[in-house]
């Protein structure tokens, strides 16, 4: 097998441990007519437990260094049509145009420093996944379930379109090189867009998201403000439920939805 070395750029750590690896695998509920989009194969670790599922894999690698390494090693299941390896980058790829009519899986080791970007983007695509699970930071996993009970920008984002459970703990010592904090393995289960009326409610929930927590220190209230200065905010809040006082990550999905809905209605009249 040919070396590579790591490269900072991409983000590269790459998993080594194999009980990572079967809780990773065992999230992803995998079915031998799946198709499953592996983000970032790096030398292939998680692939050959993928593969090994039975699964169609579509890993998506910008490191074009790394595809000579991965061809040689899973040579037989590409001539077998079981893997589908594609140089590109994932925040520009395009699942609704490739090998996706049927639905998919993303499950990945993904790079810390995009990890926001990843989720956000393939949660809102078109062609959302069914399922997704990804080996993240652990403090990050931490706050996409709310642990603390504080929702973020990021939980929220997350929990309008699905599911997300933290699943497993994954210590740094699990990755080449190691990293300098621990992992863990978040899975998001039942996705979909049943909580948008419409285009423009989902727009506008990110639009009302966005200005709540533009300034953290601050009411949500005094935040929107600055973002509908002439919807009667103070009204809303009350009918729906929210404290005047209340900052953006004290407030609930449900609200923020009807919040949202709310003024997508008024919006439109």
């Amino acid at each position: 097998m040919q070396f590579h070395a790591p490269k900072k750029q991409f983000g590269q750590n790459f998993l080594t441990s194999i009980p990572a690896r079967n809780a990773i695998i065992e999230a992803g509920e995998l079915h031998a007519d799946d198709t499953v989009l592996e983000v970032g194969p790096g030398k292939g670790f998680l692939t050959k437990g993928l593969l090994e599922k039975g699964t169609h894999v579509v890993a998506l690698e910008k490191d074009r260094d790394l595809l000579p390494l991965l061809t040689e090693s899973f040579s037989s299941y590409i001539e077998n049509s079981k893997l589908s390896l594609i140089e590109g980058d994932v925040l520009t790829f395009d699942p609704a145009t490739t090998l996706f009519e049927g639905g998919y899986k993303l499950i990945a080791n993904i790079p810390y420093y995009i990890t926001g970007a990843i989720i956000s983007r393939y949660l809102s695509q078109v062609s959302q996944p069914s399922l997704m699970v990804v080996l993240i930071q652990k403090e990050v996993a931490e706050r996409i379930v709310a642990r603390d009970g504080k929702e973020s920008l990021l939980s929220l984002s997350v929990k309008a379109y699905g599911e997300p459970r933290l699943v497993y703990r994954v210590s740094r010592g699990s990755f080449f090189p190691v990293p300098k904090v621990d992992s863990a393995v978040l899975k998001v289960s039942n996705i979909s867009r049943k909580n948008f009326k419409h285009t423009y409610h989902e727009e506008l929930f990110f639009k009302v998201l966005h200005g709540a927590f533009a300034h953290k220190r601050k009411f949500a209230l005094s935040n929107l403000r600055q973002t509908f200065p002439t919807a009667p905010l103070r009204e809303l809040f009350q009918e729906i439920g929210i404290e005047e006082k209340a900052r953006a990550e004290d407030v609930t999905l449900t609200k923020w939805l009807t919040l949202s809905l709310k003024l997508a209605t008024s919006h439109k009249q």
